[in-house]
């Protein structure tokens, strides 16, 4: 009989489990361990993708907070003011004539459509209301 168990234990090997089981056992450890690591590790490449998207959203607002301060100390020049006045506004000076250049017609262009350049879209629908059909 001491042969027996000799024989039983060379072939049940390490705590006395068979090299088939073993196996199984190593299979479902590594399936726990693969499932253990795999949700922190996919949620730590979802928060690396979105830390870079953050990253290049607050470069491309800090451009455009650069672009707006550069505008605003633009426009904070009393000069700019005045320049944005007159082209924008027409405001003159007092004691400035102000002009008013029409330039001629280019040929196979439209009159209608050359009177209306530069004139806002509700001034020419007014024209045409006031006018009546013709």
């Amino acid at each position: 009989m001491p042969r027996a168990r000799g024989v039983v234990a060379a072939t049940t090997g390490f705590l006395g489990l068979s090299s088939t089981r073993r196996a199984a056992v190593l299979a479902l450890v590594m399936c726990a361990l693969a499932l253990t690591v795999a949700v922190p590790l996919r949620n730590y490449v979802a928060q690396r993708q979105e830390l870079a998207a953050v990253s290049e959203q607050q470069q491309v607002l800090a451009a455009e907070v650069e672009r707006l301060e550069q505008e605003r100390a633009r426009l904070s020049d009393p000069a700019e003011i005045e320049a944005q006045a007159r082209s924008r506004l027409g405001y003159v000076m007092p004691g400035e004539v102000p002009y008013v250049v029409q330039l001629p017609v280019a040929p196979g262009r439209d009159p209608a459509a050359a009177a209306n350049a530069g004139v806002p879209w509700y001034r020419v629908l007014w024209r045409e209301v006031a006018e009546g059909p013709q």
